[in-house]
């Protein structure tokens, strides 16, 4: 077949620019793309074959302006609330992302989040680079063997999480609204309140969808037992950060441990900036040299292979076309 045209949004995988040119260069003709508007979209995406983004927002509006031949949309990562899926399937585009790349990396994030929070590290380094004077803060951790966790969504890396957070823990419960199976070593709670009542640390795992946003609110964090700890590296937009802050503030939940947040960069006005024993890391739970790498190489390889045969063999087909079907329960995490 002629080599594919594949429009790659400015600022993905900046540091990888000449390795994706080497790589490909022979299977595909490789466009850097601006698609910060609908209009420079059409202009970038005219006669491309195929989008490749990472975090850039991909609303109906830019959709709607790509060029006519554009049959395939890569997203570079796991989540897919940066894309209109409708407007995919409205316009026959398939949508492929890769929920498999760093799954190990973001399970690992997680569970050093929760050791950082519940150990409270960042207090204990305060107090040594202050003389290791007056009281350390230190009072109240819970030995981590006594600790129940609660995993809430349990796909790849919620499975990840729980094979690496059970020898070290009282016991792991797990609820996905999804027929997942338990994994080996954890207990289905009965509901998400069940899970929320028995969890003194609590880790989400759960794609953002409109039933997702917002579903640890005040209601559920007053559910946790009292000096419970809280761990996103998720979706931001899965709690309800204010309530969070309150809950922090109050004691009642006395660390959390974030890597996303509802807006990113978190803005200056955030609570979550000076809530105590609180980890914030930007969104970089997946990175590693082998993270990175298939991030790009899987993605770009996917959406050639899908165009010359259509077929994926790293990712997942989330939108199907040429029917434009979004595929139901399609896993994102």
């Amino acid at each position: 077949m002629t080599s594919p045209v594949i429009a790659v949004a400015d600022g993905a995988f900046s540091a990888q620019r000449h390795a994706i040119e080497r790589e490909f260069g022979g299977r595909a003709a490789i466009r850097w793309a601006d698609l910060s508007s609908a209009a420079a979209a059409r202009q970038s995406t005219a006669g491309a074959d195929a989008v490749v983004v990472t975090l850039q927002r991909l609303s109906a509006e830019i959709i709607a302006a790509f060029g006519p031949s554009v049959r395939v949309i890569g997203r570079s990562g796991v989540g897919l609330d940066t894309i209109d899926l409708a407007a995919a399937a409205s316009r026959g585009i398939t949508v492929v992302n890769q929920p498999a790349y760093g799954a190990q990396e973001v399970a690992s994030h997680a569970l050093a989040l929760l050791l950082a929070v519940q150990r409270r590290l960042l207090a204990a380094d305060r107090y040594v680079r202050s003389g290791w004077a007056g009281p350390a803060a230190l009072d109240g951790i819970q030995p981590l063997d006594e600790v129940t966790v609660g995993v809430l969504g349990c796909g790849r890396i919620g499975n990840a999480f729980v094979e690496r957070v059970r020898p070290l823990v009282r016991q792991v419960l797990i609820y996905d609204a999804a027929p997942v199976p338990v994994p080996a070593g954890a207990e289905r709670a009965a509901d998400i309140d069940d899970l929320l009542a028995r969890s003194a640390a609590l880790s989400l795992h759960l794609p953002l969808s409109d039933s997702t946003r917002g579903l640890i609110g005040a209601r559920e964090l007053g559910l946790l037992p009292s000096g419970a700890v809280v761990v996103n590296v998720s979706r931001g937009g899965l709690i309800d950060e204010s309530a969070l802050a309150d809950a922090l503030y109050s004691g009642h939940v006395t660390g959390a441990g974030l890597d996303v947040f509802a807006e990113e960069p978190l803005p200056s006005t955030s609570p979550l900036l000076s809530t105590p024993n609180t980890v914030l890391t930007p969104h970089c739970a997946s990175v590693s040299d082998r993270a990175s790498r298939r991030l790009s190489h899987w993605t770009i390889g996917d959406v050639i292979q899908y165009l010359d045969k259509g077929s994926v063999e790293h990712g997942v087909i989330v939108v199907a076309a040429p029917d434009g079907l979004a595929l139901p329960g399609a896993r994102q995490d």
